[in-house]
């Protein structure tokens, strides 16, 4: 009996693979459990179909992921902090801040949990903040701290 793989299984095979295996084995385990679908040509066209949407909608997320990081990259941020009589700022600028005034200057949306920082920035000056938007694909973020 052949069947397709709908979910990775132990010492058989990984999900979307086509595998030959025991009648009572694919209809009791694997069909029974929802890890395989009996590969008929109807299945196999649906799972064709279904890959190809998936790879035209990566293909057009990874398009849209790099034009934000083209967009961040030729962006500076600025930002006006309050400082204290040692001239440091009050408080650290933190990661939610960096993605708020984001939003607000440019109008680009990310989640604050994309941005790294190896450090928190508490002193006023010119930062490279990098921003992992996803995909393998990380964007530099020119960030300036300005005292008020």
């Amino acid at each position: 009996m052949k069947v397709l793989l709908i979910k990775d299984v132990k010492d058989l095979g990984k999900k979307g693979e086509l595998k030959e295996v025991k009648d009572g084995y694919g209809q009791n385990f694997l069909i029974g459990k929802g890890f395989a679908l009996l590969a008929t040509n109807e299945v196999l066209r649906k799972y064709e179909s279904d890959q190809r949407k998936k790879a035209a909608q990566d293909a057009e997320e990874l398009a849209n992921l790099k034009s934000i990081e083209k967009k961040i990259a030729e962006l500076k941020l600025t930002l006006k902090r309050k400082l204290g009589a040692n001239g440091s700022l009050f408080g650290a600028v933190t990661k939610d801040e960096i993605a708020h005034e984001l939003k607000d200057q440019y109008g680009i949306e990310i989640d604050k949990k994309m941005v790294e920082m190896e450090h928190p920035i508490k002193t006023t000056g010119n930062f490279d903040i990098s921003i992992k938007l996803g995909h393998g694909i990380h964007a530099k973020l020119a960030l300036i701290i300005i005292g008020e």
